[in-house]
């Protein structure tokens, strides 16, 4: 099933903007193909690195819904997170994709056939989005993903 997660992070003092990851009792995997990120602040000359890298735990965040493409499909196992309170557990290593960006700016990724981002079918894990290079500004994150 596709679907569709809407993530956002106001002025925090984590630097995580959100995470989509397998639900700890019927974990499935998710494979992210499409990814939007923007900022929704002023307009200003702040240089963002975000970084999308694996989680083995998404920490404590607010609940996001995650909405089906298709309606007719079940509901989603997935489970996501937005403005963390308790960053998720980084897999050291594990970055997936870097994406240096301007806060004026916004960017679009498409998966290349073959090239999709994939958390593994495992309780807890998934994959988390952060910008270590500041915490202080309004960031989002528009995620599409298969549930499989």
């Amino acid at each position: 099933m596709n679907l569709h997660g809407l993530l956002k992070r106001t002025a925090s003092t984590t630097l995580s903007l959100g995470s989509l990851g397998a639900n700890a009792t019927r974990p499935r995997r998710l494979e992210w193909y499409e990814l939007v990120l923007g900022s929704e602040a002023a307009a200003a000359d702040n240089p963002f690195l975000y970084v999308l890298q694996r989680c083995t735990a998404q920490g404590t965040s607010t609940a996001v819904t995650l909405q089906n493409l298709d309606p007719s499909d079940a509901t989603t196992e997935a489970t996501a997170g937005q403005n963390h309170t308790v960053e998720p557990t980084y897999t050291a290593g594990a970055i997936l994709l870097e994406v240096p960006l301007n806060q004026r700016a916004t960017f679009r990724w498409i998966a290349t056939e073959g090239g999709r981002l994939i958390s593994p079918a495992t309780a807890s894990n998934g994959i988390g989005i952060q910008t270590p290079t500041s915490s202080a500004v309004l960031i989002t994150a528009s995620v599409y993903a298969n549930e499989r």
